[in-house]
């Protein structure tokens, strides 16, 4: 029996609740994926001087006004632009200088002359074959940004072109929200380490592996804490050691109806435990319980792969976002598509069913084939390409409806 249940909506205002941690300085090349915890502002123009967007000769507008290709103007060139130098001569009336992309323009050039369009006459003479409009091929000072301007948001996701713009503002260092640490334990006398071959009745930890590699997708640092027997003592003591250790903890096993299921037990007998969720109304994953020691979040997982895996595609990835710095994480973390549903599914209203889909392509039309399976098997989550949800207020869908598809992370190359 559950006594706390819960619908989507309900556990995803909870999960909000929870405040980002705190922030930590790194260098800049390791904040990539991060998450700002305060605003990034100009300290300086970018770019600071007027340079060139064009390989060519740094003229004055005006001395090429009405320049076409039967009637050139030509310009005498006293000199060259050397990269990273400031220009040690002006340009006059009737002069061109070269320069490369990227140059500083010399004092009373407003203009650059594309090499395209340059035909030289003599080492010392080009004729210009059209007319240079003032600043074309020219970037002045600020044009990329304007000192004081607030560049980059708290709570920005920073991506490599952000990390760009701040190494371009000369900024080593970022102050960022830092990664969460999520303790996982695998529970149950029948669960045994990968490298041991299952007698009757024995499986392999998959949940770990697999919460784990989920945990680092969406940017945190999990931590094995181990494989537990169905032990009070020993559960306890391992929940002790992950409340230490982590910022949330779960617990995969041990959360459905039964005399042998102790993490319910285990997370009452701390002291200032709240219970938060006891039972979610979704299948796979009812059987999930959230509570919260203190200010950390503990989680008792389905031990079916497929169950644990869902819930935590559905709401723990979610709020490892919120714990990094998310404004909110209702935002999709996850890429959608729409398709069209192969064949009709009927689903009881009053839960959210999360159905496995793998995709196939039928004359440039995504077509949404549901996969059914218990919630022992993983080998369904591996065939699905995504899932798609059946809203607890409907009975299913039809077949031909058109539905978004949730895809895995990494998306399937045919799928972008």
């Amino acid at each position: 029996m559950f006594f706390n249940v819960k619908t989507s909506t309900e556990v995803f205002k909870i999960l909000e609740k929870f405040e980002p941690l705190g922030d930590e300085m790194l260098p800049l090349e390791q904040t990539l994926g991060r998450v700002l915890s305060r605003d990034i502002i100009a300290q300086e123009d970018l770019p600071g001087f007027s340079r060139a967007t064009m390989d060519g000769y740094a003229v004055r507008a005006r001395d090429t006004f009405g320049a076409t290709e039967s009637l050139p103007a030509l310009l005498d060139v006293t000199g060259e632009v050397i990269m990273g130098q400031i220009p040690a001569m002006p340009v006059g009336p009737g002069q061109a200088v070269r320069i490369s992309t990227g140059g500083m323009l010399p004092e009373n050039a407003d203009g650059v002359a594309m090499v395209e369009y340059c035909h030289s006459l003599d080492e010392n003479t080009i004729e210009v074959s059209y007319t240079i409009s003032h600043l074309e091929n020219v970037i002045q000072p600020g044009d990329d940004l304007r000192k004081g301007t607030v560049i980059l948001k708290k709570g920005a996701i920073l991506r490599p072109q952000d990390l760009g713009v701040i190494a371009g503002l000369g900024q080593p260092e970022l102050r960022v929200y830092k990664r969460p640490k999520v303790a996982i334990i695998s529970t149950g006398d029948e669960v045994i380490p990968i490298e041991q071959n299952p007698a009757p009745g024995q499986i392999r930890d998959i949940n770990r592996y697999s919460l784990s590699a989920l945990c680092r997708q969406a940017g945190a640092e999990p931590i094995s804490i181990g494989l537990c027997p169905d032990n009070f003592e020993q559960l306890r003591s391992m929940v002790e050691q992950g409340l230490r250790a982590a910022d949330t903890v779960w617990i995969s096993g041990g959360s459905s109806v039964g005399t042998r299921d102790l993490t319910l037990k285990v997370f009452e007998s701390f002291d200032n435990m709240e219970l938060l969720v006891h039972g979610i109304s979704v299948r796979p994953g009812k059987p999930t319980i959230i509570a919260r020691i203190n200010s950390t979040l503990i989680v008792g997982l389905p031990g079916h792969v497929a169950s644990a895996m869902i819930v935590a595609q559905i709401f723990l990835a979610p709020f490892i976002a919120r714990l990094s710095g998310w404004k909110d994480i209702s935002v999709q973390l996850y890429n959608h598509v729409k398709a069209e549903l192969s064949r009709g599914i009927e689903s009881a209203s009053g839960r959210d069913d999360y159905i496995r889909i793998k995709l196939d392509k039928k004359e440039e039309k995504l077509i949404a084939n549901p996969i059914f399976g218990k919630a022992g098997l993983i080998s369904t989550l591996v065939e699905a390409d995504g899932l798609i949800k059946i809203d607890r207020n409907t009975e299913g869908l039809y077949q031909g409806e058109d539905v978004e598809v949730i895809l895995f992370n990494p998306v399937k190359g045919e799928f972008h």
